[in-house]
This record gives structure tokens, C-alpha cells and sequence, in this order.
């Protein structure tokens, strides 16, 4: 009992620190590092954290997601902190509501979890303009993120304001508060060979500026190998168990294991096996990291404009364990959680010593942490084909291709990362107005808007005092500043007859634009419109137009669909119709180009804040026959919010592009008619194998999005406002307002699972144990289990909601698991044919249970 002892000691230690800093938030907090690990009041610490964007979600969400992230395991909440948002206006600063970054930290410390702020204050993150504000574009003679004085003077303007602002609330570590870690710049060292020889002075003048703030915590850099000392070099990506940092002195930290991917408009859903980032933990673990943190634990909504791309959806899901509407997605939530644990479990052996490496044959490896009397091991096989069984200490283990075994004490397998233990949901969409229903990522309830619709119609071209007229064409941001996402350049040609460009009163019409959607109107009609994509916004349209004799006014809508957020120069990348625009015929062309343009920047309807209801406004119209599948139309309407607790959305399936108000709060772009390309899915993806962001989509051929997040604090009891800006046109009449709720609950789990890993209380303890078993639990309080609706013991396969038995299964395993479930809100049933009979001998069994709760 000398090795439980002293993993016992070392484990009571870590309770003491984490229960110290629980109990006395008021006292300072001493975090250093050495080569192995944080280091936190003397302690060496393995942590797992997860990132969660304050501006992404409401501070009604944010208790329950940090409650979440604790109870799923996590030590630690990372977040970016978006400068636009916090100065919209140089020199005057927001921090209230969804960017009230204060509260979000004291929202993680009250949870018991720690903080890293990543101030950046770049932040990529998908975020519109890399969360640059645009003001900063305008600053004389600024070059972003390079060794430019106007730049830097602004950069540290903002970084000295976060930082005071975090000191005068007390949330660094060092002055008791939860912030162990800051970062400077973000994935700088991706680019920086295109900025020449300014890069390494500029980061090392961002390294010392961040260090001199004296925020008595670590700071870090990610992807940047060259980062100064005392700044940590870090990891991003799908996979980090390779990385080393740049110094002996460094620990080896991932600031970012992407744990899915970012959906676009346009785009399939990008979705990461749970079996894949369970083993990319694992690995990373293993091969000497101590802390990690998923990219996203909670990706949330991007309301509003602020989505960046260009391109990016409103959706910032990213398949992350928690979703989009602040529930837990199962099983990659209770999974990691369980990897989580077992990690954790190692953490004596993991913070004592570096691991040792043993080939256990071809493409089969251990890592062994072994100091004194403490012992952990990982057994691995990264082949992404074969499972193997190889010898280890003497003993045989089974590892299935693609995954790591983690042994606590060096014998014995508490968790494998391809052998899920976790309960998964089942989800169905229904559609209350149709009663059809559709397998998909939610469960929906229809709650239909319960009155008629006002409009109003959006004019056609300039209609504003302030328009401009200049000779050529300007790109859009430049002239815009991103105020609006629409820029109207407006020109008129004035046809005698006869003109080279004409084939009678026809011509056709070429628009060449940087993006990222165009619209043409001739005479005040729509004649026909284009878009880019996400891999490429340029646009070149040929549009067949009829002019009439005399005057003819054309005018273009160009339109922004969030800008860029990445890449070298990323903020000089521009948009909006650069030419050549001209009229072309058979006979010759006119090239409108260089001509006059008059430019209006935004709607009339956004000046006129038709989008606030609370602003009364006389061009509202409320005539029983609101005009339908017309493009530039307002639509208002009121609803009664969903009873319950539920999250909400809108489907907006009948629209075509715009953006939606609830009660004057922007839920963000909607866009169901933008599809995804016919090809590229995959009915059920491989977890063996690299991930890449483009391995696992789905809704080929379908809309990339058609659900819409409404969070419930957007909302109020009794009547509630909805307003819509409708470019292309579409009919509201179809659009739902919807809630999401959990199906069913399943399980999966085989004879060669190992046990619930709750059921080990120490690695060094060998208890009686019965074997693997099958958990479900209701996902809210005061459910039950009402019904078991499918239950095989033998060889069942399929999903949960669509288990099928297999060659062999026991006739009692529906009697055993209404007899072990119903009735209450969890239990716990063995996988052993004791319980169940033996209906195959001689053959691996797997019991499958699907039940509802209520």
C-alpha cells in the first residue's frame, strides 16, 4: 500500500490547492512554470481547459456553461478578447451585456475554474475583421501586426486597458483572482515570414510590453516557436503530441485542440468524431503535454454582424461538447469527461517525472511515467486500420486501431478512447404546423408566430442626403468602415439608339466585385445577382439586361457577409464591386468603370431603425396582402415566446437572405438558401485515421443553416417583437419559431469495455468490480426514465434512435432494462451475460438501450 499512499498524498495535495483557491478567492495565487507544467502555489498541475467566448453567448448562459465545463471536467475556461466589441470607438469602451468580460470571469471563478485571457488582442477566432475594430484601418500611416509605431502605440492602448481593468476587479491570480494566464498576439508565427524582417522585432517588442504589464501570471504565444523568454511558445491544431517548446525551461502546452470545425455559409457541417479528439487528448497527454484546452467547449452564436470570413455562419457551433444552445452533446461531453478523469488519475505519476518511451511493435507504442513507487502508463496504437493486441509489462492488451489505453497504475485499463462508456442523445426535429418530423441535430417544437405581418419596402438606389458621387470604383470597406453591410453604387447611361453595346435594347451587363454579394438593378428591377464562396468571395457576373431610350439607371447592392479574420494582411483585403463594370454587345462594349458613381452607405431602413420596435415609424405597412418572394422587404410581426426552459430557435426555411431582430437584439444573418455542394459527405465517419477539417461534413445539397439561436434572455414574458430585413426575397409565413429538447437517451456498450471509470477510486486500488456497465441519465433535472424503447443483448448495431438486433440477442434484455431503468432518473445495468443469458457463445456481446425520458 506504499505506491496508494503516496499517489494518495499527491492527490490530497492537489484537492488542498484547488480547495484553497475555492475557499479564499481573496488570497493571492503564486503561478510560475517549469519544463513539466503550470506550476500553482508550488504545485505542478495537469489542467484541461476550454474555450467559451463571452460575446458568443448571454450572461444568462454563463453560470450554466461554466457549470458545464466543471462538471465536465475542465480546470480552466480560455477566452480571446475581442477589441471591436470593447471599443467600437477609439476611446470609448463597452464592457456591459455580452461584453461584459468582468462578469464572465467572475462567472468561470464561482464555478472553481481557473481563466486564461488571451488578449491578443488579434484574435482570427472567425470573428469579423479578427476583432480588429475598423476604426483602426483608418489611423495615418498604421500597418497591423508589424514593427509599425502607430500600430503598436494602439496595441498596447488596448492590452494596458484589459489589463487595468482586470487588476482593478482583482481577477489575476496574483491579486486572488482566477486568471493564470495571459496571451499576446495569436498565431503570428503562421504568417509571419510575409512581413520580412519587421516580424521578430515586432514580437519581440510585443513579448516585453506584455511582460512589463506585470500581471504576476504567465504569459503564452501560440504557434509562435521563436516566442521571447519568459513567454511560452505554444500549440494549435487537430493533433499537438508532437510539439516541443522552444526552450528546456517551457512546458508543452495546446491552447487549441479544434474540436470540430467552423461551419460557412455555403458549406457542409463540419462535425469531429468524439473516438478522434478523445485520442488526440490522450496522445497529447502521453507524449509529455500538461495542459490542453479545447477550441471550442462552447462555440455559441455569432449575433449581430460580428461573424468574420468572409462567409463564416451565424452558428458558431464548432461540434463542441457543449452546443450552440448551451446544452451537452453526448457522447463527446460525457467521453471527454471520462478521459478527463482518467488523465487525471495519472496526474501524481504525470507532474514527476518525463516519460519514457517503449516500442510495443509496428505502429504500437507506450509512454510510462515511473518515479519511486508512482506509475502511470499509456498504451497506444496509432494505426488507422488493425486493432492489435500487444504485451506490456507481461500482460496482453487489446487496442483498437486509433486509440490510447491509459493505465493509472501501470496495470490496469480504466479508459480506452475508442470504447465509449458515455450515454449518447437522439434528437428529431418536429414541425407542429406539418406533424412531420426529420432525424437531425435537435428536437424541435413548433411555436408559430401568432399574428399577421407588417412590411416595409426597402427603395431601390440612392435615397440618402450624405450619398457621394466620385469618378470610379471604391471598394467597400474603405468607403463604408463596415457601418453596414450593404453599399449601393448607383450610375445612369443614357441609350440614342444604335450604340455598339446594344443588340436592340439588349445588352449585357458585367460586373466584376471582390465580394461578397451583388445585386443589379436596372431601371429600379432586379436583373440578377451573384455571390462568392467561402474559398473565394470574387464575383464575376454577366447579367442580360433590357435598357430602355432615353436615361437608364442602374444601381448595385453590394454586400458584406462579415470580412476577413485571417492571414498575412488580412485587413487589406477589400470587397465590393472594383471593375470592370460594363455594358457589353455584340457589336462592342462600354465600360462604365471610370465613370460617375454615386455611393450610399446602408439601408434607409437601418437609419430609420426599423429594426427597433420600440421606434415607432410610419413607413411600416400592415395590409393583409404583405408582398412575398420580393427582394428588399422589412417584415415585423409579434409572437409569444415558447413556454418552458427550452432553448429557442427560428427556422427560417422560406426566406432567402437578411438578418433578424428579436425585440431589437440582432440574432445574426440568416441565410437557408445558401446550400451546401451535392458532394463530400459521408453517411458515417471513420474515427480512425487524421482528422481533417474537411473529413466529416454533412447536409450535403441542403442549407447550411435554417436554425437560428434566440437565446431566452433576448426574450420576455407576454408579447415579443420580431423584425426581419429580407434581401432576396422569401415569405415569412413559413418560418417557425422552435425549441430543442432531448429524444432519447442510448447507450452502447461492449463486453470489452472496461469498467465505469467512476467505479475506480484509485489506480493503485483493485476494488470488486462487476465489469463494464451501461449508464443513462436524464439530461434534466426532475426527469425520469419513463420507457425503454429499444434494448438488445447479443450483437445489435446501428444508432441510437436506430439500433437494430443483431444475429444473437437475449430475450431478456428488455425486461431487465425497464426492470433496472424506469421509473428513475438514472441507472446502471452490467454488460455480463449473467444478467442477461448467453444467446451466442464464444462471441464478444455488446448490450444497446435507447430510452425516453419525461
Amino acid at each position: 500500500m506504499a505506491a496508494a499512499g503516496a499517489q494518495l498524498t499527491a492527490a490530497a495535495l492537489l484537492l488542498a490547492a484547488a480547495l484553497c483557491f475555492l475557499a479564499k478567492p481573496s488570497s493571492a495565487t503564486n503561478v510560475t512554470y517549469d519544463h513539466r507544467a503550470i506550476v500553482i502555489d508550488g504545485v505542478r498541475r495537469v489542467l484541461v481547459s476550454g474555450s467559451i467566448h463571452y460575446p458568443r453567448s448571454t450572461p444568462d448562459m454563463w453560470p450554466g456553461l461554466m457549470q458545464k465545463a466543471k462538471d465536465g471536467g475542465l480546470d480552466i475556461v480560455e477566452t480571446y478578447v475581442f477589441w471591436d466589441v470593447h471599443e467600437p470607438v477609439r476611446g470609448q469602451y463597452d464592457f456591459e451585456g455580452r461584453n461584459d468580460l468582468v462578469r464572465f470571469i467572475k462567472a468561470a471563478a464561482d464555478a472553481g475554474l481557473y481563466v486564461h485571457l488571451r488578449i491578443g488582442p488579434y484574435v482570427c477566432a472567425e470573428w469579423n475583421y479578427g476583432g480588429f475594430p475598423l476604426w483602426l484601418h483608418f489611423i495615418p500611416g498604421i500597418k497591423f501586426r508589424t514593427d509599425n509605431e502607430p500600430f503598436k502605440t494602439e496595441m498596447q492602448r488596448f492590452t494596458e486597458k484589459v489589463v487595468a481593468t482586470m487588476k482593478g476587479a482583482g481577477l489575476y491570480a496574483s491579486q486572488g483572482g482566477p486568471i493564470i494566464l495571459s496571451q499576446i498576439e495569436n498565431e503570428y508565427g503562421n504568417v509571419a515570414v510575409h512581413y520580412g524582417a519587421a516580424a521578430k522585432p515586432y514580437i519581440r517588442w510585443a513579448a516585453g510590453m506584455a511582460v512589463a504589464l506585470d500581471t504576476g501570471v504567465p504569459w503564452v504565444m501560440c504557434q509562435q516557436t521563436d516566442a521571447p523568454d519568459p513567454i511560452i511558445d505554444t500549440c494549435n491544431g487537430f493533433y499537438c503530441d508532437g510539439y516541443k517548446p522552444n526552450s528546456n525551461s517551457k512546458p508543452t502546452l495546446w491552447t487549441e485542440n479544434w474540436s470540430g470545425w467552423f461551419l460557412s455559409f455555403g458549406g457542409g457541417v463540419p462535425y469531429r468524431p468524439t473516438e478522434d479528439l478523445a485520442f488526440a487528448v490522450a496522445r497529447f497527454y502521453q507524449r509529455g503535454g500538461t495542459m490542453q484546452n479545447y477550441y471550442m467547449y462552447h462555440g455559441g452564436t455569432n449575433f449581430g454582424r460580428s461573424s468574420g470570413g468572409p462567409f463564416i455562419a451565424t452558428s458558431y457551433d464548432y461540434d463542441a461538447p457543449i452546443d450552440e444552445y448551451g446544452l451537452v452533446r453526448q457522447p463527446k461531453w460525457g467521453h471527454l469527461k471520462d478521459v478527463h478523469k482518467a488523465i487525471k488519475m495519472c496526474e501524481p505519476a504525470l507532474i514527476a517525472t518525463d516519460p519514457s518511451y517503449m516500442s510495443l511493435g509496428q505502429n504500437a507504442e507506450a509512454h510510462v511515467y515511473k518515479t519511486g513507487s508512482v506509475c502511470a502508463a499509456f498504451l497506444a496504437n496509432i494505426d488507422d486500420q488493425s486493432d492489435k493486441t500487444v504485451t506490456f509489462n507481461g500482460k496482453a492488451y487489446k487496442l483498437p486501431a486509433w486509440s490510447v489505453s491509459i493505465l493509472p497504475d501501470c496495470k490496469n485499463v480504466v479508459l480506452n478512447t475508442a470504447q465509449i462508456n458515455s450515454q449518447v442523445t437522439s434528437t428529431q426535429m418536429i414541425n407542429l404546423a406539418s406533424s412531420t418530423q426529420a432525424s437531425d441535430d435537435s428536437s424541435i417544437e413548433a411555436e408559430l408566430a401568432s399574428s399577421g405581418w407588417s412590411y416595409a419596402i426597402e427603395p431601390v438606389g440612392i435615397t440618402k442626403e450624405n450619398a457621394v458621387t466620385k469618378p470610379g470604383l471604391m471598394d467597400q470597406i474603405n468607403t463604408t468602415a463596415d457601418a453596414s453591410d450593404f453599399l449601393w453604387y448607383s450610375t445612369s447611361v443614357i441609350v440614342n439608339g444604335g450604340e455598339p453595346y446594344l443588340n436592340g435594347s439588349q445588352s449585357n451587363l458585367i460586373v466584376n466585385s471582390l465580394g461578397h454579394v451583388v445585386q443589379v438593378y436596372i431601371n429600379g428591377k432586379l436583373a440578377g445577382s451573384g455571390k462568392g464562396t467561402a474559398s473565394s468571395s470574387l464575383i464575376s457576373l454577366t447579367t442580360p439586361v433590357t435598357l430602355v431610350p432615353g436615361k437608364n439607371k442602374i444601381d448595385l447592392l453590394s454586400t458584406t457577409v462579415g470580412l476577413t479574420n485571417y492571414g498575412a494582411f488580412f485587413d487589406l483585403v477589400g470587397a465590393g464591386i472594383t471593375g470592370p463594370v460594363k455594358l457589353s454587345g455584340p457589336k462592342g462594349a462600354l465600360d462604365l468603370s471610370s465613370t460617375d458613381w454615386t455611393y450610399q452607405i446602408g439601408l434607409k431602413g437601418e437609419d430609420l431603425h426599423l429594426y427597433n420596435p420600440s421606434e415607432a415609424s410610419p413607413e411600416w405597412a400592415s395590409d393583409n396582402a404583405y408582398p412575398t418572394n420580393q427582394p428588399l422587404i422589412w417584415y415585423k410581426t409579434k409572437f409569444t415566446a415558447p413556454a418552458g426552459d427550452d432553448p429557442v430557435a427560428i427556422d427560417f426555411t422560406g426566406m432567402g437572405k437578411g438578418e433578424a431582430w428579436v425585440n431589437g437584439q440582432s440574432i445574426g444573418r440568416y441565410w437557408p438558401t445558401n446550400l451546401a455542394p451535392q458532394s463530400g459527405c459521408v453517411n458515417s465517419c471513420n474515427y480512425r485515421g487524421p482528422y481533417s477539417s474537411s473529413k466529416c461534413l454533412k447536409k450535403c445539397g441542403q442549407p447550411s443553416q435554417t436554425l437560428y439561436h434566440v437565446p431566452r434572455s433576448f426574450l420576455q414574458p407576454g408579447s415579443n417583437d420580431l423584425v426581419l430585413f429580407e434581401q432576396f426575397g422569401g415569405d415569412p409565413s413559413k418560418i417557425s419559431f422552435t425549441t430543442k429538447q432531448t429524444a432519447s437517451v442510448c447507450a452502447h456498450v461492449s463486453e470489452d469495455h472496461p469498467d465505469q471509470i467512476d467505479s475506480w477510486i484509485s489506480p493503485q486500488q483493485k476494488l470488486q468490480r462487476s465489469g463494464p456497465a451501461l449508464r443513462l441519465e436524464c439530461p434534466k433535472a426532475g426527469q425520469v426514465i419513463s420507457s425503454i424503447k429499444f434494448a438488445s443483448f447479443g450483437t445489435p448495431s446501428g444508432t441510437c434512435g436506430n439500433y437494430n438486433h443483431g444475429e444473437c440477442s437475449s430475450s431478456q434484455a428488455l425486461a431487465v432494462a425497464r426492470e433496472a431503468c424506469v421509473g428513475v432518473s438514472s441507472c446502471s445495468v452490467p454488460v455480463s451475460a449473467k444478467y442477461f443469458g448467453d444467446p451466442c457463445t464464444g462471441v464478444t456481446k455488446s448490450l444497446a438501450v435507447e430510452a425516453a425520458c419525461s
